[in-house]
């Protein structure tokens, strides 16, 4: 996989849509309908910032201090980018640099031989580890695509799983491996990590339902369907799985609502065309009981 369109970024990264623009009106990101690893990366580096509380209009500064001080065309991908408090410092040749006070400081954690959490303290360490797990996380996303190394992409999320244990996006990913494979138990186990790591992700609870689904266990499957619905109410394909096993266990009147919010909020394709059918259906069988009550 070599270009990520809009959804995967937002899927893989665990950001809004708002965000991102928010990102693109400043300047720091082009306005893009797909996206290179490059720029998935550039992308993971503001997440990053971001999620220490760091202003959009300081990363922007310290963005354009970097340009103005070293010539680099973009920070963002020429240099490492990492939090110091409320900072923004740049990590290249050796040196961190704080270009918008122009401090220079030695770069512990580029000499192998040094241990982070015994120099810089425990906080420190742990953004060590998380930035080696993203690092990870990036190999194994890249590598997806390619049959040949499934083994391997296996072995690189679990590396990321012992780094950071509740990393989400990483339990998914590893999941749709298991899933694929037809291993829905592991999937199961898998996908169940990943809800109890972060609650509020649909996605999450949309696969967990479909390896429930696999393994007939078809009431759980459907309380994880309604779950994924509650966190995300247009989430179109929970809508039409949640009715698919409505009808399966004979319930025809729940799944009519779900084959009608199907259509609605995705009117167009083979899909579309089967949920129109089936809401078509069971409107007629309903009404031909009334008929017969009658």
């Amino acid at each position: 996989m070599t270009r990520y369109n809009r959804q995967d970024v937002l899927r893989i990264l665990q950001v809004s849509p708002r965000q991102l623009q928010g990102w693109e009106r400043a300047g720091l990101i082009d306005v893009l309908e797909s996206y290179t690893f490059q720029q998935l990366s550039q992308l993971r580096k503001l997440r990053l910032l971001s999620s220490k509380r760091i202003r959009t209009s300081r990363i922007c500064a310290s963005v354009a201090a970097m340009q103005r001080v070293s010539g680099m065309a973009n920070p963002l991908i020429e240099a490492g980018m990492v939090s110091a408090g409320s900072r923004v410092v740049f990590r290249h040749q050796g040196a961190i640099y704080e270009p918008l006070t122009r401090q220079l400081a030695f770069d512990f954690e580029a000499q192998p031989e040094l241990r982070p959490c015994a120099i810089i303290g425990a906080a420190a360490a742990q953004r060590f580890r998380d930035s080696q797990a993203a690092e990870l996380f990036y190999q194994a996303v890249r590598l997806e695509d390619d049959p040949g190394a499934q083994h391997q992409v296996i072995d690189l999320y679990n590396r990321v799983l012992l780094l950071n244990p509740q990393h989400a996006a990483a339990l998914i990913n590893l999941g749709t491996i298991y899933y694929n494979q037809r291993q829905y138990m592991q999937a199961e186990e898998v996908y169940r990590r990943a809800t109890t790591a972060d609650p509020n992700y649909a996605l999450a609870f949309f696969d967990l339902g479909n390896a429930l689904d696999e393994l007939h266990r078809l009431m759980e499957a459907i309380e994880a369907y309604r779950t994924a619905i509650r966190l995300v109410p247009k989430y179109a394909d929970a809508h039409y799985n949640l009715a698919l096993a409505y009808e399966r266990i004979g319930e025809h009147r729940r799944a009519l609502p779900h084959w009608m919010t199907y259509t609605r909020l995705d009117p167009i394709g083979p899909w579309s065309n089967h949920a129109r059918g089936q809401a078509r259906r069971l409107v007629e069988a309903e009404h031909l009981q009334i008929v017969a009550r009658r």
